[in-house]
């Protein structure tokens, strides 16, 4: 997509022959903002971790209105932090883990941690390890990496690893625990899991199935209510893309979901609209509607 001068505010014909109409969105009063929450991997960025210029100006147009741009992802904050920088997103409300963990990203490259919703795994990793013994697990130390049962397949996880034995860890809080190549499990692992205030979500990225345990109603879209409400957001004033079955809650929460084109058809399904796939910057557009309804 290509951009006609130095800071595009609208659609371009093309967009909208390619993508449809805008978005419906309200009209804000004096001091009222809109919240945009975008999904990182396959939303924003591709699978070689290009975000595209175009997207990061859009980004930067929201935010000189005075708008809410929040990442909201499932990767670990530690690897939700260098994607902040690039997108000049220094002050801004970032949730990570998949709702777990909510962050603001200092001008240093550090982080505050404004919230986290923890457990104890003790009791998780006994069920878990026992009803999928062969997969790698991994349980999350917020802002640092993982403790990991054994180093995970190369290019799989993200931050620092630190290699336990998982059946003896004891002591430790975490936000979740997650395992790679997880794409079927023993369906009793639910329930048992759901005794323990558990629950399971299954997502990709770059291709790869991931699954995650955390506490139960722990998702993207219950740390984006709570940041709605915190930035004094009006709930029409919500909007949200995605491409993931870990987006499917916050397409629902938004009061404008937008699903990627290139997503599957349970996120479709969430979703009030479709724009175009990951290939053709389909985040962008949205991001163009919401600067148009937002005014100066």
């Amino acid at each position: 997509m290509t951009f006609q001068g130095s800071a595009p505010r609208l659609r371009s014909a093309s967009d909208y022959e390619r993508f449809g109409e805008p978005l419906d969105l309200p009209l804000l009063g004096e001091g009222e903002r809109f919240l945009v929450a975008l999904d990182v991997d396959g939303t924003i960025m591709s699978e070689d971790g290009f975000v595209s210029p175009e997207l990061k100006r859009a980004v930067a147009l929201l935010r000189g209105d005075g708008h809410h741009v929040v990442l909201a992802t499932g990767r670990p904050l530690v690897a939700l932090l260098p994607v902040a920088a690039e997108l000049g997103l220094v002050g801004t409300p970032l949730v990570a883990a998949n709702g777990s963990a909510t962050a603001v990203l200092r001008e240093d490259g550090s982080f505050r941690l404004t919230d986290a919703v923890t457990f104890r795994p003790e009791r998780a990793l006994d069920v878990l390890l026992a009803r999928m013994p062969s997969t790698f697990f991994a349980v999350e130390e917020v802002g640092v990496g993982y403790w990991v049962g054994a180093d995970f397949p190369k290019g799989t996880i993200m931050g620092r690893q630190k290699v336990v034995d998982l059946a003896a860890l004891e002591g430790v809080e975490t936000t979740r625990i997650c395992a790679v190549h997880a794409a079927a499990h023993d369906p009793r692992l639910d329930a048992e899991l759901a005794l323990l205030g558990l629950d399971i979500v299954h997502f990709a990225i770059a291709g790869t199935q991931w699954l995650d345990v955390a506490p139960h109603g722990v998702t993207k879209a219950s740390a984006l209510e709570d940041l709605r409400v915190r930035l004094g957001v009006r709930g029409d004033a919500t909007v949200a893309v995605g491409d993931g079955g870990n987006d499917v809650e916050m397409l629902g929460w938004a009061a404008q979901g937008v699903a990627m084109g290139h997503a599957g058809a349970e996120v479709i399904a969430a979703a009030d609209r479709v724009t175009g796939p990951i290939t053709d910057d389909g985040a962008v557009p949205v991001l163009h509607d919401v600067l148009a309804a937002g005014g100066d």
